[in-house]
């Protein structure tokens, strides 16, 4: 069992929902990310979501483009996110760690760091570093049979999004290959947009459920704790990114965590 798919049963025995927040490595400040994850731990975190930093994000809202732009600035890339990870795990072994990012980077990782048809690099620096799970948001799910053999080999999960508009078709297909938990998309468009329409979320879980045999988290548009008390009620784990960009992003360096932690105890007492 994953140290992910151990979480969710854990959290089910209790009768708690799974708070997993994200934040883009090497943001506000390059050094600043293995306190902040622990912070977010001590705040109420089950599952932290790092994002890999990239120059090209398809779902990402201004708000996380501009965070993995100042990361890019920073010097972070793939390899110093797989150090971050490690730094965190010296001293936290049981926090799932899930990176976000995009195709390029895991690639070029790939041909950078020597991979062959039998072992993917990025798969093996990853398990190594105490990655637990990987969501590629541009992976489809027909294409990743193979990857997704790779990572469970490994002890890692492979996790999807889906979508308002997802078909049940895609839905059976990420069925097929998924691992963890799947993330799903509340709201059309990118990350950080519109109103949350909770009563639409609550509508879709069972149907995502008829397909999908693992928990589903929710996020895009959780914004604080009403919201995610709401959408606790109806998901397996409610998934918060921008606001938390939002409220580290002109902290000075010795506040960042400070203020994440206390954001994520409120939403934490919400959940709960």
């Amino acid at each position: 069992m994953s140290r992910i798919a151990a979480t969710f049963a854990n959290l089910k025995i209790q009768g708690r929902k799974a708070l997993i927040p994200y934040v883009m490595a090497g943001f506000p400040f390059a050094d600043v990310t293995p306190e902040l994850m622990h912070a977010m731990v001590a705040g109420g975190a089950d599952v932290i979501e790092l994002g890999v930093p990239f120059s090209d994000p398809s779902a990402d809202g201004p708000v996380i483009q501009k965070a993995g732009e100042k990361a890019l600035s920073l010097g972070i890339g793939l390899l110093q996110v797989l150090e971050i990870v490690r730094v965190f795990r010296q001293s936290d072994t049981t926090t799932p760690v899930v990176l976000m990012g995009y195709a390029n980077p895991v690639e070029r990782y790939d041909i950078k760091h020597g991979s062959d048809n039998t072992e993917s690099a990025f798969i093996r620096d990853a398990s190594e570093a105490g990655v637990d799970g990987v969501l590629i948001v541009d992976y489809p799910p027909e294409e990743c049979a193979e990857f997704a053999a790779r990572l469970r080999a490994h002890n890692m999960d492979l996790i999807f999004l889906l979508a308002p508009t997802s078909t049940s078709e895609r839905m059976a297909q990420v069925a097929e290959v998924a691992s963890g938990y799947v993330y799903y998309v509340s709201l059309k468009g990118v990350t950080g947009s519109g109103a949350l329409d909770v009563g639409a979320v609550a509508a879709m879980l069972p149907r995502i459920r008829q397909h999908v045999s693992v928990p589903v988290g929710v996020g895009f548009g959780i914004r604080d704790a009403a919201t995610a008390q709401a959408i606790g009620r109806v998901a397996d784990a409610v998934v918060i990114g921008s606001k938390i960009i939002q409220l580290i992003e002109n902290q000075p360096r010795d506040q960042v965590a400070s203020v994440a932690r206390d954001f994520l105890q409120g939403i934490r007492r919400a959940l709960d």
